[in-house]
Protein backbone atom coordinates (compact mmCIF):
# COMPACT_ATOMS: atom_id res chain seq x y z
CA UNK A 1 0.00 0.00 0.00
CA UNK A 2 2.96 2.34 -0.57
CA UNK A 3 0.81 4.33 -3.03
CA UNK A 4 -1.30 5.32 0.01
CA UNK A 5 1.62 6.12 2.30
CA UNK A 6 1.01 2.95 4.34
CA UNK A 7 3.04 -0.20 5.02
CA UNK A 8 2.54 -2.91 2.39
CA UNK A 9 0.90 -5.33 4.82
CA UNK A 10 -2.00 -2.97 5.66
CA UNK A 11 -5.24 -4.17 4.05
CA UNK A 12 -7.88 -2.28 6.08
CA UNK A 13 -8.31 1.40 6.94
CA UNK A 14 -10.26 2.35 10.07
CA UNK A 15 -11.20 6.02 9.82
CA UNK A 16 -12.50 8.23 12.55
CA UNK A 17 -15.19 10.48 11.09
CA UNK A 18 -15.42 13.99 12.56
CA UNK A 19 -12.24 15.92 11.80
CA UNK A 20 -10.79 13.12 9.68
CA UNK A 21 -13.26 12.67 6.84
CA UNK A 22 -15.70 15.50 7.52
CA UNK A 23 -15.37 19.06 8.76
CA UNK A 24 -17.70 18.42 11.68
CA UNK A 25 -15.21 18.39 14.56
CA UNK A 26 -15.51 22.18 14.76
CA UNK A 27 -19.30 21.83 14.92
CA UNK A 28 -18.96 19.36 17.80
CA UNK A 29 -16.58 21.74 19.57
CA UNK A 30 -19.02 24.67 19.33
CA UNK A 31 -21.93 22.46 20.47
CA UNK A 32 -19.94 21.23 23.48
CA UNK A 33 -18.93 24.80 24.33
CA UNK A 34 -22.56 25.93 24.29
CA UNK A 35 -23.72 22.97 26.40
CA UNK A 36 -21.01 23.22 29.05
CA UNK A 37 -21.10 27.01 29.32
CA UNK A 38 -24.88 26.90 29.76
CA UNK A 39 -24.37 24.43 32.62
CA UNK A 40 -21.48 26.36 34.19
CA UNK A 41 -23.35 29.67 34.04
CA UNK A 42 -26.42 28.16 35.67
CA UNK A 43 -24.27 26.53 38.36
CA UNK A 44 -22.72 29.94 39.06
CA UNK A 45 -26.20 31.38 39.46
CA UNK A 46 -25.82 33.38 36.28
CA UNK A 47 -23.09 35.53 37.83
CA UNK A 48 -20.31 35.33 35.24
CA UNK A 49 -18.10 37.83 37.06
CA UNK A 50 -18.35 35.93 40.32
CA UNK A 51 -17.42 32.50 39.01
CA UNK A 52 -14.99 30.33 40.93
CA UNK A 53 -12.12 28.81 38.99
CA UNK A 54 -13.96 25.49 38.67
CA UNK A 55 -16.84 27.31 36.98
CA UNK A 56 -14.72 29.30 34.51
CA UNK A 57 -15.91 29.06 30.89
CA UNK A 58 -15.24 25.95 28.82
CA UNK A 59 -12.38 26.49 26.36
CA UNK A 60 -11.12 24.94 23.14
CA UNK A 61 -8.26 23.38 25.13
CA UNK A 62 -10.81 21.78 27.46
CA UNK A 63 -12.40 20.26 24.38
CA UNK A 64 -9.14 18.80 23.11
CA UNK A 65 -8.02 17.58 26.54
CA UNK A 66 -11.23 16.08 27.92
CA UNK A 67 -13.89 15.65 25.23
CA UNK A 68 -12.44 15.24 21.73
CA UNK A 69 -12.88 11.71 20.38
CA UNK A 70 -14.62 10.32 23.46
CA UNK A 71 -18.18 8.94 23.64
CA UNK A 72 -20.64 11.64 24.64
CA UNK A 73 -21.20 10.67 28.28
CA UNK A 74 -17.49 9.95 28.78
CA UNK A 75 -16.77 13.47 27.56
CA UNK A 76 -19.23 14.96 30.05
CA UNK A 77 -17.80 13.01 32.98
CA UNK A 78 -14.15 13.56 32.03
CA UNK A 79 -14.55 17.32 31.70
CA UNK A 80 -16.57 17.70 34.90
CA UNK A 81 -13.99 15.61 36.77
CA UNK A 82 -11.27 17.99 35.54
CA UNK A 83 -13.12 20.76 37.39
CA UNK A 84 -13.84 18.56 40.45
CA UNK A 85 -17.57 18.91 39.73
CA UNK A 86 -19.88 16.06 40.70
CA UNK A 87 -23.39 15.81 39.28
CA UNK A 88 -26.10 13.17 39.23
CA UNK A 89 -26.79 11.02 36.18
CA UNK A 90 -29.79 13.10 35.08
CA UNK A 91 -27.73 16.29 35.04
CA UNK A 92 -24.92 14.63 33.09
CA UNK A 93 -27.45 13.30 30.58
CA UNK A 94 -29.01 16.75 30.27
CA UNK A 95 -25.64 18.28 29.35
CA UNK A 96 -25.05 15.51 26.79
CA UNK A 97 -28.53 15.93 25.31
CA UNK A 98 -28.06 19.69 25.09
CA UNK A 99 -24.84 19.17 23.18
CA UNK A 100 -26.48 16.76 20.76
CA UNK A 101 -29.44 19.06 20.17
CA UNK A 102 -27.05 21.89 19.29
CA UNK A 103 -25.06 19.62 16.97
CA UNK A 104 -28.13 18.33 15.13
CA UNK A 105 -29.46 21.87 14.73
CA UNK A 106 -26.15 22.94 13.15
CA UNK A 107 -26.18 19.85 10.95
CA UNK A 108 -29.67 20.66 9.67
CA UNK A 109 -28.83 24.33 9.20
CA UNK A 110 -25.37 24.13 7.65
CA UNK A 111 -25.04 20.60 6.26
CA UNK A 112 -21.81 18.60 6.23
CA UNK A 113 -18.63 19.17 4.25
CA UNK A 114 -16.19 16.38 3.50
CA UNK A 115 -12.55 17.44 3.38
CA UNK A 116 -11.47 17.44 -0.30
CA UNK A 117 -8.15 15.83 0.64
CA UNK A 118 -9.99 13.07 2.47
CA UNK A 119 -12.26 12.43 -0.50
CA UNK A 120 -9.22 12.16 -2.77
CA UNK A 121 -7.65 9.71 -0.34
CA UNK A 122 -10.83 7.62 -0.14
CA UNK A 123 -10.97 7.34 -3.91
CA UNK A 124 -7.28 6.37 -4.06
CA UNK A 125 -7.76 3.83 -1.25
CA UNK A 126 -10.69 2.19 -2.96
CA UNK A 127 -8.85 2.05 -6.28
CA UNK A 128 -5.84 0.46 -4.54
CA UNK A 129 -8.05 -2.23 -2.99
CA UNK A 130 -7.86 -1.01 0.61
CA UNK A 131 -10.96 -1.98 2.59
CA UNK A 132 -12.61 0.86 4.52
CA UNK A 133 -14.51 1.13 7.81
CA UNK A 134 -15.48 4.08 9.98
CA UNK A 135 -15.00 4.01 13.76
CA UNK A 136 -16.50 7.03 15.49
CA UNK A 137 -17.69 7.87 18.98
CA UNK A 138 -20.53 9.92 17.48
CA UNK A 139 -24.02 8.51 17.68
CA UNK A 140 -24.80 10.49 14.53
CA UNK A 141 -22.27 8.68 12.35
CA UNK A 142 -24.80 7.32 9.86
CA UNK A 143 -26.41 10.72 9.33
CA UNK A 144 -23.06 12.50 8.91
CA UNK A 145 -21.78 9.95 6.38
CA UNK A 146 -24.99 10.18 4.39
CA UNK A 147 -25.07 13.98 4.44
CA UNK A 148 -21.41 14.14 3.32
CA UNK A 149 -21.97 11.63 0.49
CA UNK A 150 -19.40 9.19 1.91
CA UNK A 151 -21.56 6.15 2.61
CA UNK A 152 -20.48 4.56 -0.69
CA UNK A 153 -16.92 4.12 0.60
CA UNK A 154 -17.73 2.47 3.94
CA UNK A 155 -18.00 -1.31 4.31
CA UNK A 156 -18.55 -1.34 8.08
CA UNK A 157 -19.37 1.30 10.71
CA UNK A 158 -18.76 1.28 14.46
CA UNK A 159 -20.33 4.35 16.07
CA UNK A 160 -21.58 5.65 19.39
CA UNK A 161 -24.69 3.50 19.14
CA UNK A 162 -22.51 0.40 18.71
CA UNK A 163 -20.39 1.41 21.68
CA UNK A 164 -23.45 1.71 23.91
CA UNK A 165 -25.24 -1.41 22.59
CA UNK A 166 -22.16 -3.62 22.86
CA UNK A 167 -20.87 -1.98 26.04
CA UNK A 168 -17.51 -1.15 24.53
CA UNK A 169 -15.09 1.09 26.36
CA UNK A 170 -14.71 4.40 24.56
CA UNK A 171 -11.52 5.99 23.28
CA UNK A 172 -8.75 6.20 24.48
CA UNK A 173 -9.45 2.50 25.10
CA UNK A 174 -8.92 0.52 21.86
CA UNK A 175 -12.21 -1.42 22.04
CA UNK A 176 -14.11 0.39 19.27
CA UNK A 177 -11.20 0.07 16.85
CA UNK A 178 -10.69 -3.57 17.76
CA UNK A 179 -14.37 -4.12 17.03
CA UNK A 180 -13.90 -2.43 13.66
CA UNK A 181 -11.01 -4.73 12.79
CA UNK A 182 -13.08 -7.72 13.89
CA UNK A 183 -15.98 -6.71 11.64
CA UNK A 184 -13.54 -6.33 8.76
CA UNK A 185 -12.13 -9.80 9.45
CA UNK A 186 -8.52 -8.80 10.08
CA UNK A 187 -5.99 -8.81 12.87
CA UNK A 188 -5.21 -5.30 14.20
CA UNK A 189 -1.71 -5.60 12.78
CA UNK A 190 -3.21 -5.52 9.27
CA UNK A 191 -5.25 -2.37 9.90
CA UNK A 192 -4.36 1.33 9.96
CA UNK A 193 -6.12 3.79 12.26
CA UNK A 194 -6.73 7.37 11.08
CA UNK A 195 -7.44 9.89 13.86
CA UNK A 196 -7.58 13.63 14.54
CA UNK A 197 -7.99 13.27 18.33
CA UNK A 198 -5.17 12.47 20.74
CA UNK A 199 -7.52 10.07 22.54
CA UNK A 200 -8.11 8.23 19.26
CA UNK A 201 -4.41 8.04 18.47
CA UNK A 202 -3.88 6.58 21.94
CA UNK A 203 -6.61 4.01 21.20
CA UNK A 204 -4.85 2.96 18.00
CA UNK A 205 -1.53 2.60 19.80
CA UNK A 206 -3.12 0.66 22.67
CA UNK A 207 -4.70 -1.78 20.23
CA UNK A 208 -1.36 -2.59 18.56
CA UNK A 209 -2.62 -1.61 15.14
CA UNK A 210 -0.25 -1.88 12.23
CA UNK A 211 -0.12 1.88 11.59
CA UNK A 212 -1.61 4.92 13.32
CA UNK A 213 -2.04 8.09 11.27
CA UNK A 214 -2.61 11.34 13.16
CA UNK A 215 -4.28 14.19 11.27
CA UNK A 216 -3.37 17.51 12.87
CA UNK A 217 -5.97 20.10 11.90
CA UNK A 218 -5.34 22.16 15.05
CA UNK A 219 -1.65 23.03 15.35
CA UNK A 220 -0.44 24.50 18.66
CA UNK A 221 1.33 21.35 19.82
CA UNK A 222 -1.28 18.85 18.62
CA UNK A 223 1.24 17.08 16.39
CA UNK A 224 3.67 16.59 19.28
CA UNK A 225 0.83 15.32 21.48
CA UNK A 226 -0.18 12.82 18.79
CA UNK A 227 3.37 11.54 18.42
CA UNK A 228 3.64 11.18 22.18
CA UNK A 229 0.36 9.23 22.18
CA UNK A 230 1.74 6.74 19.65
CA UNK A 231 1.11 8.08 16.14
CA UNK A 232 3.25 6.39 13.47
CA UNK A 233 3.05 9.55 11.36
CA UNK A 234 1.28 12.92 11.62
CA UNK A 235 0.00 14.83 8.58
CA UNK A 236 -2.15 17.92 8.15
CA UNK A 237 -4.45 16.36 5.55
CA UNK A 238 -5.00 12.82 4.30
CA UNK A 239 -3.84 13.55 0.77
CA UNK A 240 -0.44 14.45 2.24
CA UNK A 241 0.04 10.69 2.38
CA UNK A 242 -0.46 10.49 -1.38
CA UNK A 243 2.16 13.20 -1.88
CA UNK A 244 4.68 11.08 0.03
CA UNK A 245 4.94 8.74 -2.96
Amino acid sequence: MTVLGLPDDITVALFDLDGVLTDTASVHRVAWTDAFNTFLTRRAGGDIGGRTDSLRPFTDQDYFDYVDGRPRMDGVRTFLASRSITVDDDTAASIADGKNDAFLAALARDGVTAYPGSVRYLHAAREAGLHIAVVTSSRNGEQVLEAAGLTQFVEQRVDGNTIVAERLAGKPAPDSYLRGAELMGVDPSAAAVFEDAVSGVAAGAAGDFGYVVGIDRVGSGQSDAMKAAGASIVVTDLDDLLAEN
